[in-house]
């Protein structure tokens, strides 16, 4: 309860930020849309010469193209700017307010700073799933929809856990800007299944750094591709990656000097 009301209190203060700055707020979701029309576009383009994409018709991708999308608000409503301020904060010493607080300095350098009118993104990318759904004409049961928002949810706990241990590292060598530079580079490759990629790019992008886990993997459970076992499997690996993560991060914690030292 109380990190919830921690969680309103800070939902708040950004809100607040993002008033000040209307126009560039309104500028920001301008440029949103303008991009989702470019990427629709560019998957009609690709579809007036082929019929499937590694499998995949233009329903699905599209779905998949919404999946991304929710993935891709919480790296950059989240992930991005709270980024910039954890490493500012190792440098300058700052860290020490954080650490000083009643509160699990975890979930303090996560929800800090929340770049609020990406908001609007989550609405767009649940649209996109859902007419997506409608294009391919799969039928979709309850148990499948429940079971993509199971693994989308675990999906993004592997990644926010991956995040979590490559700015941890920030302890350890102080001067680390380009910790998830990898991850941002490689996000891209959500945009399209899994199955279009050579398999040593699905190796990367399934197991080293998990993008495909939190877009490919719940799509394929609302098309019903997935077993049980599969199912348990990606719920056991985002609950080993959390505990991993908070490991890491408790460990970096012991490595911090302090403004003061």
């Amino acid at each position: 309860m109380y990190a919830l009301k921690l969680l309103s209190a800070f939902f708040k203060v950004n809100v607040q930020m993002a008033l000040a700055y209307r126009a560039d707020t309104i500028v920001n979701i301008l440029l949103n849309l303008m991009w989702l029309g470019w990427e629709l576009l560019s998957l009609s383009i690709i579809f007036s010469n082929t019929e499937t994409l590694g499998g995949w018709g233009i329903g699905e991708l599209i779905a998949l193209l919404g999946v991304f999308r929710l993935v891709n608000t919480l790296m950059i409503a989240l992930i991005w700017p709270n980024t910039e301020k954890f490493n500012q904060s190792i440098r300058d010493g700052s860290m020490d307010y954080t650490i000083l607080q009643p509160v699990n300095s975890m979930f303090l350098v996560t929800f800090s700073r929340i770049t609020v009118w990406r908001i609007w993104d989550l609405v767009l990318a649940v649209i996109l799933i859902v007419i997506g759904i409608n294009m391919s004409g799969d039928v979709t049961s309850p148990l499948q929809i429940l079971t993509f928002v199971l693994l989308a949810i675990t999906g993004t706990i592997v990644i926010y856990s991956l995040w979590i241990i490559l700015i941890a590292l920030t302890f350890w060598f102080t001067k680390f800007d380009n910790n998830v530079t990898i991850l941002q580079a490689l996000m891209d490759a959500g945009r399209y299944p899994v199955t279009v990629y050579p398999v040593w790019l699905r190796v990367i992008v399934t197991f080293i750094i998990p993008i495909a886990v939190a877009t490919t993997i719940p799509l394929q459970a609302l098309r019903g591709e997935l077993v049980s076992g599969q199912v348990l499997m990606y719920i056991a690996i985002s609950i080993v990656s959390f505990l991993v993560a908070s490991i890491v991060w408790k460990a970096g914690l012991k490595r911090y000097s302090g403004a003061s030292s």
